[in-house]
């Protein structure tokens, strides 16, 4: 485990699990700036090498983040394609640059979402279309929230003791539900039953990609809120009571130890590689 600097903060409850609402309007108030502290948890699983890849710009220091932002993202390389940790590193460093790059008297919603794409096209000349990684990626500046995700890593949201997702996966199984939807028909459980379900619909470095999840515009954060970025390592095996479980958790540390404890716990046998990032808003 890696571990981020953390500070720790009151938990909020009783614990609930909601989808995602409209209501995420923050409540006006006079307040200091915001400080982060942000918590880091990876592990291999079961696999035999590494394939994930995250990072995180100006979290560390105050005057940074209150200044340029602060920037984090976790990128799932695809482990069925050519080298997979090459993909989500390379997304990495395409991010990096993009941050420091970044017009920030500009519009930032579509600077990110741009940014995904430009690292789509480098992994995609890279590895010649065989290779590939998801994303899920966030800015906060000026007390504001931006992101973006492709593939099928998680974003999560915990606020006011309730466990928000903010992004939509990218794979067969939710195409093939919109797509149910638009036929007027409103039960997932076919769509969840295909054995092709999982199957990425879009990722880093695939050639055509054409769909980038992206917040149009910025959610405006408050003290008490918890960010959680993770592969599917980690979204993908814990429910969501799990999950919120740890973020009731005091520190950022103390939550990412729980969350591998629950993952340990599950003893899957085939475990993926497992990322988290984790942001307290204090």
């Amino acid at each position: 485990m890696i571990w981020f600097n953390s500070k720790k903060e009151k938990s909020i409850e009783p614990p609930a699990v909601t989808s995602m609402e409209s209501t995420l309007e923050p409540t006006v108030e006079l307040y200091e700036t915001m400080k982060y502290r942000v918590a880091n948890l990876q592990g291999i699983g079961a696999r035999q090498r590494q394939e994930d890849s995250f990072t995180q710009m100006n979290a560390l220091d105050e005057a940074l983040y209150n200044n340029y932002g602060l920037m984090f993202a976790v990128c799932d390389g695809m482990g069925g394609m050519k080298d997979g940790k090459l993909a989500s590193e390379t997304a990495i460093a395409s991010f990096r640059r993009f941050f420091t790059d970044m017009d920030r008297r500009g519009r930032v919603a579509e600077q990110l979402r741009q940014s995904v794409y430009a690292a789509s096209e480098e992994v995609e000349q890279l590895l010649d279309g065989d290779g590939g990684s998801t994303v899920v990626i966030g800015i906060i500046y000026h007390e504001q929230l931006y992101f973006a995700s492709v593939g099928d890593s998680f974003f999560f949201l915990k606020r006011d003791g309730k466990l928000y997702r903010l992004n939509t996966e990218h794979n067969v199984c939710h195409e093939r539900y919109l797509e149910n939807i638009r036929d007027g028909i409103f039960d997932p459980s076919e769509c969840r039953s295909d054995p092709e379900a999982p199957a990425l619909s879009q990722f880093l470095g695939m050639i055509g990609m054409c769909s980038v999840d992206y917040s149009v515009r910025p959610m405006w954060l408050q003290r008490g809120d918890v960010l959680l970025a993770c592969s599917d390592g980690v979204g993908g095996v814990l429910s969501e009571y799990e999950i919120l479980d740890a973020l009731n958790c005091e520190s950022g540390q103390d939550a990412c130890r729980m969350l591998e404890q629950r993952l340990v716990e599950h003893a899957r046998p085939n475990q993926d590689n497992y990322t988290a990032l984790l942001i307290q808003c204090l």
